[in-house]
C-alpha cells in the first residue's frame, strides 16, 4: 500500500460480514411484510364493503326490527312483571300494534274511496258553479258543452295511461309480495329480539369485561327508555289530538270526521315541526267543500290547538321521554332520511334522543358568564349546581353501579 498521503486508503471488509448483492441489497425484509399486510387489509376491506352492499337490505330490516323491539319492550316488561310469559307478552303487544296500524289504514282507505266517489258525483254541480262564477267575474261566456268536450279529451288520455298501467300488473304484484316478505321478516326479527332480549343482552355481556358491560347496559337502558317513551308519549298525544279534532269536525258536520281526525292526530305527532300543517291541510280542504266558514273554523282550531299542545300539553307528557329542540328534531329527521330514506325519518328522533342522553353522562357543564349576547334568561345554573353536575359526571360508571350490576354470564335469560 502506498504511503502517499494523497492516495485513497481502502479498508478490507470486516471478518464474518458478507456484502449484500443483487435484489437483497435493495429490498429490506420488513418491506415485503408491510406490502403483504397492506394487501391483506385492502382485500378484507373490499370484501367487507362487498358484503355490506349485498346485505344492506337485510341490515336495514334488522335496524328497523331493533327499533321496534326497543319500542315494544317497556310494554312487554310490564306484562312480564304481571306474570305473563315473555313470549306471550311479546305476541300480545305485537298483535295490538298491528291491529292499530290496520285500523288506521282501513279507516283512511275508506275515507279516500268515499271522498273520491263523492267528488266525482259532485263534479257536475261544482263545474256549473265554477263556470257561473268565472262568467260573472271575468265577463266571459264559457259553456258547459265546451268544457265537457275538453274533459272528454282529457279522460281519453287518462284511459290510455290506465291501459298502460294495466300491463304492469305483474310488476306491481311482485312489489306487493316483496313488501309482504319484508314485513314478515321485520315481524319475525322483532319478536325474537324482544322475547329473547334478556338472553340476547346476557350473551353479549358474557364476552365483555365488567366495566364495558356496565356501559353497554347503560346504553341499552337509555335506548329502551327513550324509544319506548317516545312511541308511547307520541301515541298519547295523537289520541288526544284525534279526540279533540273529531269533536270539532263532528260538530261542524264535516264528512269523514273520524278519519280526518285520525289522520291529523297521527301526522301531527310522528312528523316533527311540519306534520301539523301537513295533517291539518286535508281537514281544511275537505271542510272547504262545505263552505268557507267551516274551513275557517277548522283552520283556526288547528292553529289554536297546536299552540295549546306545544306550550301546555306536550312539555308535561314528553318531559322525561324526548327533550329535543324542534330545530334539532327536524334536522335529525332530515339526516335520517338522507342516510336511510323513509325508515330514517322514524328512527332519527329516538336515536338522537338516546345519543343525547348517553353523551350527557360524559359532558361537564359549567356556570355561564354574564354577557348581553346570552340574554337575561337562565345563565346555566349556579356554581353549586355546576359543581354537583361536574362531580356526578366525573366518573359516569359510579352512578351505573347502583342500578346496573354485571350480569352472570353462566345464567340464562328470562
Amino acid at each position: 500500500m502506498s504511503d502517499d498521503p494523497g492516495s485513497v486508503r481502502h479498508r478490507p471488509p470486516s471478518e464474518g460480514a458478507t456484502p449484500l448483492t443483487g435484489s437483497a441489497a435493495q429490498v429490506p425484509p420488513w418491506l415485503l411484510r408491510a406490502l403483504l399486510l397492506v394487501v391483506w387489509v385492502v382485500t378484507l376491506a373490499a370484501l367487507a364493503w362487498w358484503l355490506f352492499v349485498q346485505l344492506q337490505g337485510l341490515l336495514l330490516l334488522l335496524l328497523i326490527s331493533l327499533f321496534l323491539a326497543l319500542a315494544l319492550e317497556p310494554a312487554v316488561n310490564w306484562l312480564h312483571r304481571h306474570r305473563w310469559p315473555r313470549g306471550l307478552a311479546t305476541g300480545a303487544v305485537m298483535l295490538a300494534a298491528a291491529g292499530t296500524l290496520v285500523l288506521f289504514l282501513t279507516v283512511l282507505g275508506s275515507m279516500l274511496v268515499g271522498q273520491v266517489v263523492a267528488f266525482v258525483s259532485d263534479l257536475p254541480r261544482m263545474t256549473r258553479s265554477l263556470l257561473a262564477w268565472v262568467n260573472a267575474t271575468f265577463h266571459t261566456d264559457f259553456s258547459p258543452t265546451t268544457l265537457l268536450s275538453e274533459l272528454t279529451s282529457v279522460s281519453g288520455l287518462v284511459e290510455e295511461y290506465a291501459s298502460q298501467l294495466a300491463g304492469n300488473v305483474v310488476g306491481a304484484g311482485s312489489t306487493v309480495l316483496a313488501l309482504l316478505f319484508d314485513g314478515l321478516t321485520i315481524a319475525l326479527f322483532t319478536f325474537y329480539l324482544c322475547a329473547d332480549g334478556p338472553r340476547f343482552r346476557r350473551t353479549i355481556c358474557s364476552v365483555l369485561p365488567p366495566r364495558t358491560q356496565r356501559e353497554v347496559l347503560r346504553a341499552w337502558e337509555i335506548a329502551i327508555e327513550k324509544t319506548g317513551g317516545y312511541i308511547y308519549s307520541r301515541a298519547l298525544l295523537a289520541l288526544i289530538c284525534t279526540v279533540a279534532h273529531y269533536i270539532l269536525l263532528a260538530l261542524l258536520d264535516i264528512p269523514f270526521a273520524f278519519a280526518l281526525a285520525l289522520w291529523m292526530g297521527v301526522l301531527s305527532q310522528f312528523i316533527p315541526t311540519v306534520g301539523t300543517y301537513i295533517g291539518g291541510a286535508l281537514p281544511v280542504l275537505v271542510a272547504l267543500l262545505d263552505g268557507f266558514w267551516p274551513a275557517l273554523w277548522v283552520l283556526v282550531f288547528v292553529t289554536v290547538y297546536q299552540q295549546f299542545e306545544n306550550y301546555l300539553l306536550q312539555p308535561r307528557i314528553t318531559a322525561k321521554t324526548l327533550d329535543m329542540h324542534p330545530a334539532v328534531a327536524f334536522g335529525s329527521v332530515l339526516a335520517g332520511v338522507a342516510i336511510l330514506g323513509a325508515p330514517g325519518a322514524l328512527l332519527a328522533l329516538p336515536a338522537g334522543a338516546s345519543l343525547q342522553t348517553f353523551l350527557s353522562f360524559y359532558i361537564r357543564r359549567y356556570e355561564v358568564a354574564e354577557h348581553p349576547l346570552l340574554g337575561a334568561g337562565d345563565s346555566g345554573g349556579t356554581a353549586e349546581e355546576s359543581e354537583s353536575s361536574s362531580g356526578s359526571s366525573a366518573d359516569p360508571s359510579d352512578s351505573a353501579e347502583a342500578s346496573l350490576s354485571p350480569p352472570n354470564p353462566t345464567n340464562r335469560g328470562d
